[in-house]
């Protein structure tokens, strides 16, 4: 296949607001052991975009500087070693950074085949948040059948995907959002709505399950829930913290608490995995969850497609708060 010399990339030009990310002209990428090259046609935006953009997440050596966890479009290479795709693939994958480009390198054990009839669109906002939520939610935190989660930011991608998944698997879910709007969406996705700027989810969540709490919390806020979330933990129930927006930091940790419920705490970065880890989730997302996709089941919700040169226009929408569902960056 020909490929052209040079490609187009966004670039964080600095540490800052979403201005800084600028549109590049760079040498063309190549795939390497184990690696996809991919022709993207469309990119997701993730918070951890966001917080790379802003020169707040911890990027270890040989992280991308590039932003774009997650891509879908065609395989156009593939560098050596034991490969199932073939040049011509519809694929999305979760990658290692730079998604915001018009040409991308990919493992090979992070590549998915697209489902049949879904578009690019779509297919660019499932890898990230998929692999988080299966890994986070159904994995580490242990949801399954007949058990109760607690979703915080339910209107997020992140939030969205774990509602529709709870619904698909059996597991009675609750969510959290700061707007009726957004409580409306979660209801629709047959969850149990919180607003949390009149409500106390802790409190509401003991009310609704007859004092049993949850089984699993899935947390995006950090510190300033902890205490909370701990209340609305049910017996050896596991929060599973995925981000901070409520600070790194829990002052008066209410320790007993924790030992009274067997509580287990933890969290995770999906990007300091390693590269065996996530081909592990993927292959978890192709027993399980690609059939589901495949039937037209938990479908990522779109909020709004922005050209890849308008990638600052995504990036001030998603800290503005007020989208439902995933943001995503067309490149063709």
């Amino acid at each position: 296949m020909n490929l052209p010399q040079t490609m187009t990339l966004i670039e964080i030009t600095a540490p800052g607001g979403p201005e800084v990310l600028q549109p590049r002209q760079v040498p063309m990428p190549t795939a390497g052991t184990g690696e996809l090259l991919i022709r993207v046609h469309a990119a997701g935006v993730n918070r951890p975009d966001v917080i790379q953009r802003a020169g707040k997440y911890p990027m270890k050596p040989g992280m991308s500087p590039i932003p774009g966890l997650e891509v879908a479009g065609e395989v156009v290479a593939i560098g050596p070693g034991p490969c199932d795709f073939t040049v011509g693939d519809r694929v999305c994958a979760l990658t290692n950074g730079g998604g915001y480009a018009q040409y991308c390198v990919a493992p090979v054990g992070q590549t998915l085949p697209i489902p049949e009839h879904m578009d690019w669109v779509h297919a660019a906002a499932v890898p990230e948040t998929f692999f988080t939520v299966w890994a986070n939610l159904f994995d580490m935190g242990g949801a399954s059948k007949g058990q109760r989660a607690l979703i915080h930011g339910g209107t997020s991608g992140i939030g969205t995907t774990a509602l529709m998944l709870c619904r698909e698997f059996g597991v009675r879910a609750f969510a959290t959002a700061g707007s009726e709007e957004k409580c409306a969406a979660i209801r629709k996705l047959g969850a149990e709505a919180i607003n949390y700027r009149d409500q106390d989810f802790a409190q509401v969540i003991q009310e609704k399950t007859a004092g049993k709490g949850v089984n699993v919390i899935l947390d995006i806020m950090g510190g300033s829930y902890l205490n909370p979330n701990i209340a609305a933990l049910g017996m050896e129930g596991r929060l599973v913290m995925l981000g901070f927006l409520g600070g790194a930091h829990a002052k008066d940790v209410d320790l007993l608490a924790i030992m009274g419920k067997r509580a287990t705490i933890t969290g995770s970065l999906m990007r300091s995995r390693t590269k065996e880890e996530k081909a592990a989730i993927a292959d978890q997302l192709r027993e399980y969850v690609w059939p589901v996709l495949a039937a037209g089941r938990c479908l990522p919700m779109i909020d709004k497609v922005y050209p890849l040169n308008d990638a600052a226009q995504a990036h001030t929408r998603m800290e503005a708060g007020d989208h439902i569902g995933k943001i995503v960056l067309r490149v063709d």
